[in-house]
C-alpha cells in the first residue's frame, strides 16, 4: 500500500520562537544554565553583564570539566538527550533542552565557547534566529577562531569592570547572550541598564540564593556564585540568618515508585514574626515565603505558597514545608522544562494534605503565642520577672510556664508552710499544663516532681480520696500534676486507686 505524504518540516524561525515560550523568567533561565554547571561539577559561576553599542549581553562562565568539539556539537542539537533515558542521582537535567530553551526565552542569538579541563583550544557554535530566518534552515554557526578570539576578549573586559573577581579563575565553559529581547527595545538606554540591574540585583539575586544553597552550604567544594560585583549568600529557608534552627515536625515518607518522597515540616519561632529579616529575604515578607520548597535532588524547584494544594494566610506565615524528591520521577511529578513547576500525584496528594494539616495546627499554635513574652529567672529587680509567664525553649517548641519569680506569686509562696507549698507548686503545674496542652505539649510531657516523696503522694491521695473524689478525678487534679502517668502507676498507688 502506497502511503502519500508531505514535508512537514517546521520554519525552524518560528519553532525556535515558539520553543522559547516556556514560562522562563530572567532567574529561571539562569538557573537552568547553573544546573549545567554543577552537573559538570564547576565549584565557580559568574553571571555578568555588558553594555555595548545599545546592546546588553550576558556572560555565564564556569570552571566544570568542559566540552570537546563533538559534545558541544551534540549538546546543542534540538534535543540533545532521551528524556526517559537513566540519569546519574545528581544530573539536574531532564529534557535536554535546558540550555537551548532557557538562552533563547531572553535571547536570539547565544553562543557557547567550551574547551575540555586542562585543554587550551576551545571551541564555538551559534544559534542565531536571524540566520535561521535568512537560510529556513536548521544550521548552527561554527564560529571561527577570530569569532572565539573576539568574544573572549569582551568576556576578559567584562570580568576586569566588575568587583568580586575569583581569584585564579579559568572558565572551562562560556555561554554568551547577544542581546537581551526583554531589555534591549527600551527608548533610553539608562533605563535598560537601570532595569536589568534591578532585576538581576534583587530578584535574581535572592532566587539563586535560594534555590542553590545547599550547594553553597556544602562543606566540601562548597558553589560560589559571582553576579557582577557581588558574590551570592545561600539563604537557608529553614535556619535564620543568625544560625537558630527552625522547629522541625516528625518526619514522614512517602513511597513513589522506585523513588521516595520526604517531607519535613517547619515551623518558625514566633519571634520571626518581629525580626522578619533573620528568616525572609530583603525583597520577601514571611508570607511570600510561606508554604512548600520543592527539592529535586539539594536544588529547589518550587518555594514560596501551597503548590495549589491550600491558601496562603497570614496565620500560617511560620509555617514552612520541605519536600524531597530525586529525579526519577520527573514525568508523574509533571516537571516543567523550566523546571519552575511541579505537581503532586493523585496517589500521594492525600498523604502530603494530612501533612500540611498537621503543620498548619503547630503554625497557628506558635503565630498565637505572639502576644506571649517570655520571662528568665533572674533577680527580682530584672524587668523579665515582672512578667507572669516565663518561657522555656524546648525541642517540642517553646513551652510557658508560671513565674515563680513574679511578685504576687513569690509573695504567697513567701507565706506558705512546706506541706501547703508543694500543693501550690502542683497547682501551679497543672497550670501550666493547661497552658501548654493549647499549644505544643501534654500532660504527659510533665516530669515526676523530683521535691515530692512517694509517702507524701500516698498520703495526699488518701486524703483526695477521702474527701469524696474519685479515683479518676484524683489522677486528673492531682497525680497528673506530679508527673505521674496512670498507666504506670508505682505499686503504692496502684493498691489504692486500683
Amino acid at each position: 500500500m502506497n502511503i502519500k505524504a508531505i514535508n512537514a518540516q517546521p520554519n525552524p524561525e518560528f519553532l525556535i520562537k515558539s520553543i522559547s515560550e516556556q514560562g522562563y523568567s530572567l532567574e529561571t533561565a539562569l538557573s537552568d544554565l547553573i544546573d549545567n554547571s554543577i552537573s559538570a561539577e564547576a565549584n565557580k559561576i559568574e553571571i555578568l553583564t555588558e553594555h555595548k553599542d545599545n546592546q546588553t549581553s550576558i556572560f555565564i562562565t564556569d570552571n566544570g570539566f568542559g566540552m570537546t568539539k563533538e559534545e558541544l556539537s551534540s549538546n546543542l542539537q534540538f534535543p540533545s538527550r532521551d528524556m526517559e533515558s537513566k540519569r546519574e542521582e545528581t544530573d539536574l537535567g531532564r529534557f535536554g533542552l535546558g540550555l537551548k530553551t532557557a538562552s533563547f526565552s531572553q535571547t536570539r542569538k547565544f553562543t557557547v565557547i567550551s574547551r575540555k579541563r586542562n585543554s587550551k583550544e576551545y571551541a564555538a557554535l551559534t544559534w542565531d534566529v536571524a540566520h535561521l530566518r535568512k537560510t529556513g534552515k536548521w544550521e548552527i554557526i561554527v564560529n571561527t577562531e577570530e569569532d572565539i578570539c573576539r568574544l573572549l576578549k569582551r568576556y576578559e573586559n567584562t570580568s576586569d569592570n566588575h568587583l568580586e573577581k575569583f581569584l585564579n579563575y579559568e572558565p572551562n565553559t562560556i555561554i554568551v547572550w547577544q542581546g537581551l529581547k526583554n531589555f534591549d527595545n527600551y527608548i533610553d538606554s539608562n533605563n535598560r541598564h537601570k532595569h536589568l540591574n534591578d532585576e538581576l540585583t534583587t530578584t535574581t539575586s535572592e532566587h539563586l540564593s535560594i534555590v542553590f544553597h545547599e550547594f553553597m552550604e556544602q562543606k566540601q567544594n562548597p558553589l560560589k556564585i559571582r553576579l557582577n560585583n557581588v558574590s551570592v549568600s545561600p539563604f537557608n529557608p529553614f535556619k535564620s540568618r543568625s544560625g537558630s534552627i527552625a522547629r522541625k515536625l516528625e518526619p514522614r515518607e512517602m513511597l513513589l515508585d522506585n523513588d521516595v518522597l520526604k517531607m519535613d515540616g517547619f515551623v518558625l519561632p514566633v519571634s520571626a514574626s518581629e525580626n522578619t529579616n533573620d528568616w525572609s529575604t530583603s525583597n520577601k515578607s514571611l508570607l511570600d515565603m510561606e508554604g512548600i520548597y520543592v527539592y529535586r535532588g539539594n536544588r529547589i524547584i518550587f518555594f514560596g505558597g501551597w503548590n495549589g494544594i491550600i491558601r496562603k494566610q497570614a496565620k500560617l506565615k511560620l509555617a514552612r514545608l520541605k519536600i524531597q524528591v530525586g529525579n526519577m520521577n520527573d514525568e508523574k511529578l509533571q516537571l516543567n522544562v523550566a523546571k519552575s513547576k511541579i505537581s503532586i500525584p493523585y496517589e500521594l496528594r492525600m498523604g502530603v494534605l494530612r501533612y500540611i494539616s498537621d503543620l498548619k495546627q503547630e503554625a497557628i499554635r506558635e503565630y498565637n503565642n505572639r502576644g506571649l513574652k517570655s520571662s528568665s529567672n533572674k533577680s527580682i529587680n530584672s524587668n523579665n520577672d515582672l512578667k507572669l509567664l516565663a518561657k522555656q525553649s524546648t525541642t517540642k517548641g517553646p513551652v510557658y510556664s508560671i513565674n515563680l519569680n513574679y511578685p504576687f506569686v513569690k509573695m504567697v509562696s513567701d507565706e506558705l508552710n512546706d506541706e501547703t507549698l508543694r500543693y501550690f507548686k502542683i497547682l501551679l503545674r497543672k497550670i501550666n499544663s493547661v497552658i501548654n496542652k493549647q499549644r505544643y505539649v501534654d500532660d504527659n510531657s510533665v516530669s515526676i516532681q523530683e521535691d515530692i516523696s512517694m509517702t507524701e503522694i500516698i498520703n495526699t491521695t488518701n486524703k483526695l480520696l477521702a474527701s469524696g473524689l474519685t479515683r479518676e478525678e484524683v489522677h486528673e487534679v492531682y497525680l497528673k500534676g506530679t508527673g505521674i502517668n496512670k498507666n504506670n502507676l508505682p505499686n503504692e498507688l496502684k493498691k489504692i486507686l486500683e
